[in-house]
C-alpha cells in the first residue's frame, strides 16, 4: 500500500516534482526539466498506475486519494495528502481535479519493431500543438490504432497538457521517433509491409472511403494543423487520400481528421 503522508507546507521539498507547473522554465515535463510524466485527475492517474511508466509519487486532496485507495493498494510509492490551498500554492494553480501523480519515462519501443507488428499506425510530421497531439492519441486508442511514429518537428506526447487532453491514453498507445532522414525513414514502414497513405485535402487525392485500405496494413501519414504535410512527405507516400467534405470547408482539425481516417481503415471498428 502506498504510504500516505500529510503535507502542510507548500515548500516541503518532498513535493518538488509538483512545484510551479505553470512556469515553463521549471516544469519537470518540459525541455530542461527532469523528463517526468505528470498525470492529472483520478482517471488519468489510474491509467498512469496501470501503464509501463514507473510512478514516483502522488499528491492529492484527501477525497481524491480515497477514490484511488484500491489502485494504491499494490503501489509502493509515497502519496502526499494536502488541502486544496496547499496544493494550489505548491503547483501554481488551483487544481480542480484534486490529484496529481508523477512517473519516470519508460524506454520507447524500437520503431521498426512497432511498425512490424502493427496493422494500423499513425505517422506524424510537424504536429507540434500539445492539445492536438493529446486528442490524436485519444482517438488512436479508441479506434484500434496500434502505435504512433513521430517524424520531424512533433511535440513531445508526454508533456503534461498532451497527457491530460489524451485522458491518459498516450500512456497506453506505444510511440517512437522515426530514425534517420525524413522522409526517407518512411522506407522503414514499407520494409515492414505497410502501405503509406498520406492524408491531404487535395481534390485529386483518392477518397479514403474508396481507397480499399480497410483491413489492410497501413501507415496513415498526417501533417501539422494549417500547413499539412510537406511536399516531400506527400511525394514519399505510396498514395494520397482525402476525406470528402462539404463545399466551402477546406480542411479539418488534425485530430479530427485522424479520427475519421482511423475509423475508415481500422480493423477494430465494427
Amino acid at each position: 500500500m502506498a504510504t500516505i503522508t500529510p503535507i502542510q507546507d507548500p515548500d516541503d521539498p518532498r513535493i518538488d516534482d509538483y512545484r510551479d507547473l505553470t512556469n515553463a522554465d521549471r516544469r519537470p515535463d518540459r525541455p530542461g526539466g527532469r523528463g517526468l510524466v505528470i498525470a492529472e485527475g483520478v482517471v488519468v492517474v489510474r491509467r498512469l498506475i496501470d501503464s509501463p511508466y514507473p510512478v514516483r509519487s502522488l499528491l492529492g486532496v484527501p477525497r481524491r486519494l480515497a477514490e484511488l485507495a484500491d489502485d494504491l493498494a499494490g503501489l509502493d510509492v509515497p502519496a502526499y495528502e494536502a488541502d486544496a490551498d496547499t496544493m494550489a500554492t505548491a503547483v501554481g494553480f488551483h487544481l480542480n481535479r484534486g490529484v496529481l501523480a508523477v512517473a519516470d519515462r519508460a524506454p520507447a519501443p524500437d520503431p521498426g519493431e512497432l511498425a512490424g507488428c502493427a496493422r494500423v499506425i499513425a505517422v506524424l510530421e510537424g504536429v507540434n500543438d500539445h492539445e492536438n497531439l493529446g486528442a490524436l492519441f485519444r482517438n488512436a486508442a479508441a479506434l484500434g490504432v496500434d502505435g504512433v511514429l513521430l517524424g520531424p518537428r512533433c511535440a513531445d506526447p508526454l508533456y503534461r497538457r498532451s497527457v491530460r487532453v489524451s485522458m491518459g491514453h498516450v500512456l497506453r498507445v506505444p510511440f517512437a521517433t522515426l530514425p534517420g532522414d525524413w522522409p526517407g525513414s518512411l522506407d522503414l514502414l514499407r520494409d515492414a509491409g505497410l502501405r503509406v497513405a498520406a492524408l491531404t485535402p487535395a481534390a485529386d487525392a483518392e477518397s479514403i472511403s474508396a481507397a480499399g485500405l480497410s483491413g489492410c496494413r497501413v501507415a496513415l501519414l498526417l501533417g501539422a494543423e494549417g500547413p499539412g504535410l510537406t511536399p516531400e512527405a506527400l511525394a514519399a507516400a505510396d498514395r494520397r487520400v482525402r476525406i470528402p467534405m462539404a463545399t466551402g470547408v477546406d480542411s479539418l482539425n488534425v485530430a479530427t481528421a485522424a479520427a475519421v481516417a482511423f475509423h475508415a481503415v481500422s480493423p477494430a471498428v465494427i
